[in-house]
C-alpha cells in the first residue's frame, strides 16, 4: 500500500483533476493533507465527481486545456511541485474514432507540454505519466502482455496514449536520467467506482439504466478486460511516485491490473452489477457494427508485484458492490463526499 503520510505537506500537481480518477485522486491527497493543484477543463460530464465529492476550496484548481502551454506553465510555475500526476487525455476509443485529431493533440501534445513545464521546474522531483492497457500491440493473445511488449495501439486513442508514452521515454532518455527528476508510467486497465457518469463505458451505462429502472443494454458482451476499483491504481500510482521520489531506482514503466480471475467478460460485470444492484435489474445484449475495439486484453502485471510487493485490495465482484453502494447514496441525496471518504479509508485501511 502507499504510504499516504508521504503526501503530507507535500506539493502535488495533477493533470486531469477533474475526471472521474482525477477526483479520486484529489479527495485522496486531499485527505492525506497534500497541498494539491489541479489543472483541467471544466468537468467532462454534468453531474460529475468533482462538484459532489467536496473538493471544492480543499485545493486549487485550475480550469485550464492541457495543449495551451503558456496557461500550464504559467499554472506549474505557481505552484512549484515536487510530485506531478499525469491524467489528463480524451479518454474515449469511440470518441477517438470522431474527433482524431483532437485526441491526438491532447494525449501526445499534452505529455509534451507536462514534461517540458517539468523539465524547466526547479523543484520536481517525481513525476508519473498514467497511460493505459490499450498501448500494447494487440494480438488477442489469452495471456497477459509485459512492459517490454510492442506498443502499437489500434484506435486514435490507444494509439495516441502509445505515442505518449514513446514521448516519455524520450525525455527521459534526454533529459531527465542525469537530472535529479525520476519519471515513471503507468498501464492501467479499466477502472471502475463510484462516481463515473461517463458515456460508452460499462459501469455507467449500468448505473443509468438502472436509477431508470430500465434494462441494460450491454455492447460487446464477449469482450474480456481486466477489470478494477479505481482506488487500485491510484494506489498504485501513489506508491510509484513517492518510491522513485526517495530513489530513482524505482522509476519505470508499469502495467496495474487485477489479476487473472478479475479479468471478465462485459457480459459477465452486467451481470455482477445486476446481482448487486439488486431489485430484479436484467440486462439486454445490443448487437450492432461499430468502430474496431479489442475483443481480449489483459496484462501481466509480475513487475509491479516484484518491484513494491504490490497486489489488488478488491475482487472486480467488491468493485462493484462499492460502486453500487456509493451510487445508491448518491441517488438517494445522500452525503456523498463521506461515502467517498469511508470508500477511501476502508481501501487503505486508515
Amino acid at each position: 500500500m502507499a504510504d499516504l503520510s508521504f503526501y503530507k505537506g507535500k506539493k502535488v500537481f495533477i493533470t486531469g483533476h477533474t475526471g472521474f480518477k482525477g477526483s479520486w485522486l484529489s479527495k485522496i491527497l486531499v485527505m492525506a493533507g497534500a497541498e494539491v493543484t489541479g489543472y483541467a477543463l471544466n468537468p467532462p460530464t454534468n453531474p460529475n465527481l468533482f462538484d459532489i465529492a467536496g473538493l471544492e476550496g480543499k485545493m486549487t484548481s485550475v480550469i485550464g486545456d492541457i495543449r495551451d502551454f503558456d496557461k500550464l506553465s504559467e499554472a506549474f510555475a505557481k505552484a512549484e511541485p515536487e510530485i506531478v500526476f499525469h491524467l489528463a487525455a480524451q479518454p474515449i476509443v469511440l470518441t477517438s474514432y470522431e474527433q482524431p485529431r483532437y485526441t491526438y493533440e491532447t494525449n501526445v501534445m499534452g505529455t509534451v507540454n507536462i514534461l517540458e513545464c517539468a523539465r524547466q521546474s526547479k523543484t520536481v522531483k517525481s513525476v508519473l505519466n498514467v497511460t493505459t492497457d490499450k498501448v500494447y500491440k494487440n494480438n488477442e493473445w489469452c495471456w497477459g502482455y509485459r512492459e517490454n511488449e510492442p506498443l502499437d495501439g489500434y484506435d486514435p486513442y490507444s494509439n495516441s496514449k502509445s505515442c505518449s508514452e514513446l514521448v516519455t521515454h524520450s525525455y527521459k532518455a534526454s533529459f531527465f536520467d542525469n537530472s535529479d527528476i525520476a519519471v515513471s508510467t503507468a498501464r492501467a486497465g479499466n477502472v471502475i467506482g463510484g462516481g463515473d457518469f461517463a458515456d460508452n463505458r460499462i459501469i455507467p451505462d449500468c448505473v443509468r439504466a438502472s436509477m431508470k429502472k430500465e434494462p441494460i443494454v450491454v455492447r460487446n458482451p464477449n469482450s474480456t478486460r481486466p477489470y478494477q476499483h479505481v482506488l487500485e491504481p491510484l494506489n498504485a500510482y501513489l506508491m510509484i511516485a513517492e518510491m522513485q521520489y526517495n530513489d530513482k531506482k524505482y522509476q519505470g514503466y508499469y502495467n496495474v491490473g487485477p489479476d487473472d480471475r478479475d479479468c471478465l467478460t462485459t457480459g459477465q460485470l452486467a451481470t455482477i452489477f445486476c446481482d448487486a444492484w439488486g431489485e430484479g435489474q436484467t440486462f439486454n445484449c445490443l448487437k450492432k457494427d461499430g468502430p474496431h475495439e479489442a475483443n481480449f486484453l489483459k496484462l501481466d502485471c509480475s513487475l509491479l508485484k516484484t518491484t513494491f510487493g504490490w497486489k489488488p485490495v478488491w475482487s472486480a465482484k467488491e468493485a462493484v458492490e462499492k460502486t453500487v453502494e456509493w451510487t445508491k447514496v448518491y441517488a438517494q441525496d445522500g452525503d456523498v463526499p463521506a461515502v467517498t471518504e469511508k470508500q477511501i479509508k476502508e481501501f487503505f485501511n486508515i
